[in-house]
């Protein structure tokens, strides 16, 4: 596949439209002070970060472009969210400080393993859920509300968050150990 056409697929269209979600949803959420409508994009966020992945698989369109734009997307629309709702109180400020530091580690033990062995981590199956249960915990979060709906929502968008975060430090440690253990011409 030419490298245009690498570029130019509907998974990769799906992606960039997922990432232009980002300030769509800050402008909603700090602006607008609109809670119902900045669900309905982190959602549609979410669903899409799931579409992306089946389809490129589907139509046989992965990319080097796609495997490094899903990720980081991920990680910008977590850090995205958490800030906008810990600004709004929805969330106590420990939670960025986690999750932040968490991707700051990462950062340094991607460059270790880049050094060792000129490879990027490999998405686990673990790793995927952890930003599943954080993708989907943010949402329900903000709906926090004094109504039964709102107490149930807010309790689920909790209970998400508690296991996508011990998930995501748990694959820290494991990508951390990968980075340390990896070597030129081995495979992870």
């Amino acid at each position: 596949m030419s490298k245009r056409a690498e570029v130019l697929t509907i998974p990769n269209g799906i992606t960039l439209l997922r990432a232009l979600g980002i300030p769509l949803f800050l402008w909603i959420f700090l602006h607008s002070h609109n809670a119902s409508l900045s669900f309905i994009v982190l959602a549609l966020g979410a669903v899409s970060d799931y579409l992306d992945g089946k389809i490129a698989r589907l139509l046989h369109q992965e990319s080097a472009l796609g495997a490094a734009m899903d990720p980081t997307i991920d990680r910008a629309y977590i850090a995205a969210t958490v800030i906008a709702l810990a600004i709004r109180d929805f969330i106590p400020w420990w939670v960025v400080l986690l999750l932040v530091a968490r991707d700051i580690w990462m950062a340094l033990a991607l460059i270790v393993k880049r050094k060792r062995s000129g490879e990027i981590f490999e998405v686990t199956f673990l790793g995927k859920a952890a930003t599943f249960n954080l993708l989907y915990a943010f949402p329900f979060i903000l709906l926090q509300g004094e109504n039964g709906l709102g107490r149930f929502a807010h309790n689920i968008g909790w209970s998400f968050a508690i296991w996508g975060i011990g998930l995501y430090i748990f694959t820290a440690i494991d990508y951390t150990r990968d980075a340390f253990t990896s070597s030129k011409g081995q495979t992870t």
